[in-house]
């Protein structure tokens, strides 16, 4: 098991390598010359050749691709991401706040959707084919489908605007993240909760589960039972979730004017901050590879036929 541990994490490493140098590329691909954003973001009146040479040679742009590339990595695993092209403020300062704002909006929404998700999926799955189980896939369905905009609109509209219940933007209080939240929660929920039913149906048809019952083992026994080998799926899969929602929080985020790395992102991409929109891809780059690590082990860890192939 330990060897496996460590092949899983001697594995990500080569893959952030080649994450961080795609995004590197990415960024030097741009036609424009980043020298002239940053004189153009300092409000400079008239950019000469002579200020992007300066320019260039003090954000070391003029030195070769492959030095240049070693030296923003090393920098990068010091968490020093370089300086905002337009505040000038380091990044991680602007990043830092951002990823945590957003990483307190996913936790309150991930603990929401396995509950959402867990309850609907067993309820489902036990009722499997009845009327229960059709109307809430049919409802389940209708909600991921529709886009967050729709739902957010609606959200604020009924909550905020009309019963004046809960705020329509900011992260001020508590009752700050129940909108977000739910916008989050009610477009993921409805995709989980179909893999867990799957899951456990799946698991209905298993040699155990009709031993327990000619054993006489009670509907309450025999659902745990169902339920602990019906996890291993789900936490692989929610594990997964933590950086799919960190990533695609972009529209709720801004939608809620949520001071999240989604806001920021959108900011810096439309003001052209090169060295931010670089820090935000290979966080959430990151971000996936280390819990796509973690639920890998996990997996490994509570399944017991997975760890007879190691």
């Amino acid at each position: 098991m330990s060897r496996y541990i460590l092949m899983r994490v001697l594995l990500s490493i080569p893959l952030l390598v080649i994450i961080s140098f795609l995004t590197f590329v990415l960024y030097n691909l741009t036609p424009s010359n980043p020298a002239e954003f940053v004189l153009q973001a300092q409000g400079v009146p008239v950019i000469t050749s002579g200020l992007i040479a300066e320019t260039e040679k003090a954000l070391g742009l003029d030195q070769p691709f492959f030095l240049r590339y070693l030296k923003w990595f090393i920098s990068c695993l010091q968490l020093d991401f370089g300086s905002s092209y337009v505040t000038s403020q380091p990044v991680w300062s602007l990043l830092g706040p951002a990823l945590l704002n957003t990483f307190k909006l996913t936790i309150v929404s991930i603990t929401a959707i396995i509950a959402v998700s867990l309850l609907l999926g067993i309820i489902c799955a036990l009722r499997q084919g009845r009327m229960l189980d059709t109307s809430v896939r049919g409802i389940a369905f209708l909600m991921t489908s529709t886009p967050s905009y729709c739902l957010a609109a609606l959200l604020i509209w009924y909550f905020s605007v009309k019963l004046d219940l809960l705020p329509t933007s900011g992260m001020d209080s508590y009752a700050s993240y129940v909108l977000p939240a739910s916008v989050i929660t009610i477009s993921y929920a409805g995709i989980y909760f179909r893999i867990i039913r799957s899951s456990i149906i799946s698991n209905l048809n298993e040699d155990y589960v009709l031993y327990g019952r000619a054993c006489g083992l009670s509907g309450y026994t025999i659902t745990l039972h169902l339920l602990r080998n019906s996890l291993h799926t789900a936490l692989s899969v929610f594990g997964m979730a933590i950086p799919v929602i960190l990533g695609s929080t972009v529209v709720v985020e801004n939608l809620f004017a949520w001071p999240g790395l989604g806001t920021l992102s959108v900011r810096a991409i439309l003001s052209r901050d090169f060295p931010v929109i670089q820090a935000y891809v290979l966080v959430l780059a990151a971000a996936f590879v280390l819990f796509n690590t973690l639920s890998d082990i996990m997996s490994v860890m509570l399944n017991p036929k997975l760890r007879k192939d190691l």
